[in-house]
């Protein structure tokens, strides 16, 4: 049996994107919610609130992150990885009740228009005019990870969302300070929530499936099984196991059967460097022997 970590692959640092971005918006908060105060504007009020969300969703990330470097110990051999799928899963959360808020108030605003539109119109645009700013520097910071690592996805998500919610409010508020048409901005925020929508949901769906040691969305489990039955000498492949260790962290368990005997060191480098090139598998255990002897774990046939 080999356990083959040929590659190091530690969790990008984020440390300083996530305490730029909670500081940006923790200040960023607090100006909302004195000139929402100052001009008595709900909407201002209720837009801090939901801003503060962000704060909390930037800490759960960071958490998830901090957590996945911890060491692993006799209690949990492999660390705190899972931490990143369960801060992802909750950022995914704080995004779908967020956006149940907007629906809610923009459905309000339909039926009750806000008197203050005409009014305190230009206050509201520049507020949220700051928002993009900050929202969009916040966003910026967590686009590259965001490829590559759920968790940092989802404090992307959670910023670019509401870049994108303030620039409705500031386009939303020029007309209606021009046109008159105050119903434009509850209409304009509906739209805003089935957009954001579409990409939390993916968020929401890719962390659950992780949470239950599904395989990776990136991790063809097919194409490794013929990987695997590629190798010299590997005539079946019994109890394939692929999973998610952390969001940016994949591993793999399986039984090669090889009857010609059992491989050197160069076999299981060769399959570790296979894995980690084609599905960037960072961690590989193989148990080979020359006739099956362990009960199959209702594994997947190959199609």
């Amino acid at each position: 049996m080999s356990d083959a970590h040929e590659h190091s692959h530690a969790p990008a640092n984020y440390n300083r994107a996530f305490a730029i971005g909670i500081g940006l918006n923790t200040v960023f908060v607090a100006i909302e919610a004195f000139y929402g105060w100052k001009i008595n504007s709900l909407a201002l009020l209720a837009d801090a609130g939901h801003n503060l969300s962000d704060v909390a969703g930037l800490v759960l990330a960071w958490g998830g992150a901090l957590a996945g470097k911890l060491r692993p110990n006799v209690r949990h051999t492999y660390g705190w990885k899972r931490g990143s799928i369960l801060a992802a899963f909750a950022n995914a959360l704080l995004l779908l009740v967020a956006i149940g808020a907007l629906v809610w108030e923009a459905v309000g605003r339909l039926v009750s228009p806000d008197p203050l539109a005409g009014t305190e119109g230009g206050t509201i645009m520049a507020v949220a005019a700051v928002g993009i700013v900050v929202n969009t520097v916040t966003a910026l910071l967590f686009m590259r990870g965001g490829k590559k690592d759920l968790n940092i996805r989802g404090a992307f998500l959670h910023m670019a969302a509401d870049a994108l919610v303030s620039g409705g409010v500031v386009v939303a508020g020029a007309l209606t300070l021009w046109m008159g048409w105050v119903w434009l901005d509850p209409v304009v925020s509906l739209l805003i929530a089935a957009v954001i929508l579409l990409g939390t949901w993916s968020l929401f769906r890719q962390s659950l499936h992780l949470l239950f040691d599904g395989v990776p969305d990136s991790v063809d489990l097919m194409a490794v099984r013929q990987s695997l039955l590629d190798l010299p000498g590997v005539t079946q492949v019994h109890d394939l196991h692929v999973w998610a260790m952390g969001t940016s962290q994949i591993a793999m368990t399986a039984h090669l059967i090889t009857p010609g005997g059992h491989p050197d060191d160069a076999f299981y480098r060769h399959a570790a460097d296979v894995l980690h090139d084609r599905f960037e598998i960072t961690h590989v255990t193989l148990q080979v022997v020359r006739e099956p002897f362990m009960p199959l774990c209702g594994e997947v046939a190959p199609s």
